[in-house]
């Protein structure tokens, strides 16, 4: 006797399907494949230079509970030393004023950090003996030149916390240099 219909019916689905399987496995060309692997090359790339951009501002903008806070290394911002602003901490700080400005309702707090490097001599003639003045001329001037750019004077303050609330250990110069920093907290509700 013969096969059953049923039976051939499902040997031709079978078959079928094989035959579907090795015809999708031949369907992306090698040169199709080969555009695909560069477009994703070039996406790593991007991805990459991205990546080294944020890095080389020394910024990392996190949300936290109730606030976002946007830390900038002051390595960036000011020179060893200095409270004054240099032109490339003036610009991270006027991107993110220029954000702010239009529609800020709430308060920024500028909080200056240091290491716990004890305080030069030259910064002892400019009247700065501890690190606290120096966090505060340092956060001052952030909170001034956020002004500037357009913020309201009465929703931004500034406060200097010196060696206080290390984020890595002073021991080692990454970590010394990870502490001195400017932190802008905008906090919900003013």
């Amino acid at each position: 006797m013969g096969s059953s219909p049923v039976y051939s019916i499902k040997r031709y689905v079978i078959a079928g399907s094989l035959l579907s399987v090795m015809g999708l496995t031949g369907c992306v060309s090698q040169s199709k494949y080969d555009d695909l692997q560069a477009q994703n090359q070039q996406l790593q790339q991007q991805n990459a230079s991205l990546t080294d951009q944020v890095a080389s501002e020394k910024a990392a903008l996190s949300r936290l509970q109730g606030a976002v806070k946007y830390t900038v290394n002051s390595d960036l911002l000011f020179a060893p030393g200095s409270w004054e602003i240099r032109p490339q901490g003036k610009s991270v700080i006027s991107k993110l004023a220029a954000k702010l400005a239009p529609t800020q309702t709430n308060k920024i707090l500028v909080n200056g950090y240091t290491d716990d490097a004890p305080i030069g001599p030259e910064l002892k003639k400019k009247g700065v003996t501890t690190n606290l003045d120096l966090s505060q001329k340092r956060a001052q001037s952030v909170a001034d030149f956020l002004v500037s750019q357009g913020l309201k004077a009465d929703l931004v303050e500034a406060h200097g916390y010196g060696d206080a609330s290390p984020v890595a250990s002073n021991k080692t110069a990454k970590g010394r240099a990870a502490n001195r920093r400017v932190e802008l907290t905008l906090a919900n509700g003013g």
